[in-house]
C-alpha cells in the first residue's frame, strides 16, 4: 500500500471555515473554467437520451403512477447526469492534485482531515447539483414535471449528489494514475448509474433483477427525485432516505479516515 504521512493532529474545536471555503471555490473554479464539458456535455447527452425515448415511444406509453414514460425517465436522466457529474468532481481534482504534485499545498494547510474532507466533498456535490439542475431546466419545456414535492426533490438531490461525490473522493484518493480513475468510472460508476432504474420500471423485470436494484443506493436517490417531482415512488421514500443518510455517513467517515491516515497520498 502506497501511503503518504498522517496529517498533523489538530483540535476539532474550531472548524476552518475559511480554509473549507477557499478549497470548496478553487474546485468551483475549475468546474466553470471548462464550463462547455461540465454543464454544456451533460446537457446534450441528456437531451439525446431523452429523444431516443421520445423517438422510440413517440411520448407515449405509460410507466406507473399515471405518468407517460417520458415522465418517469426524464427525472432518471437528470439525475444520471448528477451522479456521474458528482464521481467526476470528487475523483478528478485529487488525482489530479496528487499528480501534480499540489496536494501537498493542502495537507500542509490548517486543516484537519474532517475539513479536508467536508471541502472536496462540498464542492463535487455543488458541481453535481449545478449539473443536475441545467439538465432538468434544459429538458423542462419538452416534459411536464407537476413538482409534486419540490423540496423533498431536492433533499434526495442533494443526497444523491453527496454520496457519487463522495464516491469520487474515494476513488481519488485510491487511484494513482488516470487509468485507475478510468477503470472505476467504467466498472463501478457507470453500471450503478445504468441499473439504478433511471431508464426503466421495476415492474415487470425478474424478482432477482429487481431485488439487485433495491439493493444499489443509486436507485433510492433517483427514486427520491422521481417522487418529489411526479408523485410516483417505487419503494417508500422514507425508507430510501435513511439508506442514502447511512450510506452518505459511512463514505464520509471512510474518507476521513483516508485522509486522517495519509492513504495514497504522495510525499
Amino acid at each position: 500500500m502506497d501511503s503518504g504521512p498522517a496529517l498533523a493532529p489538530r483540535t476539532f474545536g474550531r472548524v476552518n471555515g475559511r480554509g473549507v471555503w477557499t478549497l470548496v471555490y478553487r474546485d468551483l473554479r475549475r468546474y466553470w473554467k471548462y464550463g462547455v464539458e461540465s454543464i454544456g456535455g451533460p446537457i446534450v447527452s441528456s437531451l439525446l437520451f431523452l429523444a431516443v425515448f421520445v423517438l422510440a415511444l413517440g411520448g407515449q406509453g405509460e410507466a406507473g403512477g399515471g405518468l407517460s414514460f417520458v415522465q418517469f425517465v426524464a427525472p432518471g436522466i437528470a439525475m444520471f447526469a448528477l451522479m456521474h457529474s458528482g464521481f467526476l468532481n470528487g475523483a478528478m481534482p485529487l488525482v489530479y492534485d496528487k499528480q501534480e504534485g499540489m496536494i501537498q499545498d493542502v495537507l500542509t494547510a490548517p486543516l484537519n482531515a474532517v475539513e479536508i474532507t467536508a471541502g472536496y466533498g462540498l464542492s463535487a456535490t455543488l458541481n453535481a447539483l449545478m449539473t443536475g439542475l441545467a439538465v432538468l431546466a434544459a429538458m423542462r419545456p419538452f416534459v411536464a414535471l407537476p413538482m409534486v414535492h419540490p423540496l423533498v426533490a431536492i433533499l434526495f438531490a442533494v443526497l444523491g449528489a453527496m454520496m457519487f461525490g463522495l464516491a469520487g473522493v474515494l476513488i481519488g484518493l485510491w487511484a494513482l494514475k488516470w487509468d485507475h480513475y478510468s477503470a472505476a468510472e467504467s466498472f463501478l460508476i457507470l453500471p450503478l448509474g445504468v441499473l439504478s432504474g433511471a431508464f426503466f420500471p421495476l415492474g415487470g423485470l425478474p424478482d432477482a433483477v429487481r431485488t439487485m436494484i433495491l439493493f444499489n443506493p443509486a436507485f433510492h436517490a433517483i427514486d427520491g427525485v422521481r417522487y418529489g417531482l411526479t408523485g410516483y415512488a417505487a419503494w417508500a421514500p422514507g425508507a430510501s432516505l435513511a439508506i442514502l443518510l447511512a450510506v452518505n455517513l459511512a463514505l464520509a467517515a471512510l474518507a476521513w479516515r483516508l485522509f486522517a491516515t495519509g492513504y495514497k497520498i504522495k510525499p
